[in-house]
């Protein structure tokens, strides 16, 4: 992912969100910056992990312009090869 991000970051808003409500963002950007991830994080509240029924560590969602969900995998999914086809259909979905 720190690999493909930087091709995409000026065409799709990537965040990274912690799923715990125990962890404060100083702990997530602690973390963030420890493992050299470019990307912006943010904490998440905890009904939205009910909502989209978050249930292990690592899911990863991508949501388009319009709010939608058009990926969803969990731990140990999504190469290098997949964040790239995820990222070129957000760009493209959003026009760019």
């Amino acid at each position: 992912m720190k690999n493909v991000y930087p091709e995409f970051a000026d065409r799709v808003d990537f965040y990274a969100i912690g799923q715990s409500p125990f962890e404060s963002i100083d702990q997530l950007e602690s973390y963030r910056i420890k493992e050299g991830y470019p990307w912006p994080i943010a904490e998440i509240d905890t009904d939205v992990l009910k909502e989209l029924r978050v249930l292990q560590q690592s899911t990863k969602f991508a949501l388009d312009h319009q709010g939608i969900i058009t990926y969803r995998a969990g731990y140990a999914n999504g190469g290098a090869d997949k964040w790239r086809e995820v990222f070129s259909d957000l760009a493209e979905r959003a026009g760019g």
